[in-house]
């Protein structure tokens, strides 16, 4: 198994990417949070401490380390164009918006010029993103939340990718102790099309008072054996993030992923999931 890049570069300090980040500082690699202010920066260095420390205390981290010894290797900065030209994964996680996607990597490109530029998108299109951006570098890297726990990470390809890159890429998660699959550009790519699938039609089934959101989850814990059940894990993922999402498969592959009125009714209450205490379960 060949080890991680030196040097790697988070766009966004979010929980995807504090988690990024803590797994990347784990298999030892130097990380640099890139962040639009001060602010930001701060928390995002407050997300990936907070993260490290709990797998501290869990005793997860590689034996020999602690939580002082990875996060001596974080830093942080609030201009892409201060990136450290030597690095070699750029990893964006930011807001599923493909034009502020490529306005990052735009700028990660010019100042990395050797960087691999992965994107953390769970559904846009990695084709499209490549769009005035030289593709030969560009790569879809879906990891899953919480990303220190989470075995998977989903590699898009797209046509002008070179076996090279992608070789790199499946190695470099592969060092962080993932597991790989690996998909061809397109709506949803495998895992959020089916998740999406299986969670829209959760929604209906709670809409039409076929059940509560409690047996149809535990029907699908103890009968398929999931781990945890599509609402809580719509509550996880965000209730904004997987209408956001819903929209766009909907836009790409037709009716069948239309949101349910319930979802865009608690999306407009304010009601997300476990980031604001109430979703379909409250936390």
């Amino acid at each position: 198994m060949g080890g991680v890049p030196a040097t790697v570069a988070v766009i966004g300090g979010g929980t995807m990417g504090a988690g990024i980040a803590h797994v990347f500082l784990a298999a030892g690699s130097s990380v640099v949070l890139a962040e639009a202010d001060a602010q930001r920066a701060a928390q995002g260095v407050a997300n990936v401490t907070a993260s490290v420390t709990k797998a501290e205390e869990r005793g997860k981290l590689p034996e020999g380390t602690t939580a002082a010894d990875l996060l001596a290797n974080l830093s942080t900065v609030e201009r892409l164009g201060d990136l450290p030209p030597e690095t070699a994964l750029a990893v964006e996680a930011v807001p599923e918006d493909l034009a502020l996607k490529r306005a990052v990597f735009t700028e990660v490109a010019a100042a990395c010029p050797d960087a691999v530029l992965a994107s953390n998108t769970s559904s846009l299109s990695i084709t499209r993103l490549t769009e005035g951006l030289p593709a030969e570098r560009v790569i879809g890297m879906h990891f899953f939340n919480p990303v220190p726990v989470q075995a998977l990470v989903e590699l898009v390809h797209h046509a002008g990718l070179p076996e090279r890159v992608r070789a790199d890429v499946r190695g470099w998660a592969e060092a962080l102790g993932k597991t790989v699959i690996e998909v061809r550009d397109s709506p949803g790519f495998a895992t959020s099309r089916l998740g999406v699938a299986v969670g829209l039609e959760a929604i209906r089934m709670l809409e039409e008072g076929v059940a509560s959101a409690e047996d149809i989850d535990t029907g699908m814990r103890l009968g398929y054996a999931w781990p945890m059940g599509p609402l809580r894990l719509t509550d996880l993922v965000g209730l904004d993030v997987r209408l956001s999402i819903a929209e766009h498969l909907e836009r790409e592959l037709g009716p069948r992923f239309a949101p349910p009125e319930l979802l865009r009714a608690k999306v407009a209450r304010g009601e997300l999931g476990r980031k604001t205490g109430q979703g379909f379960f409250t936390w």
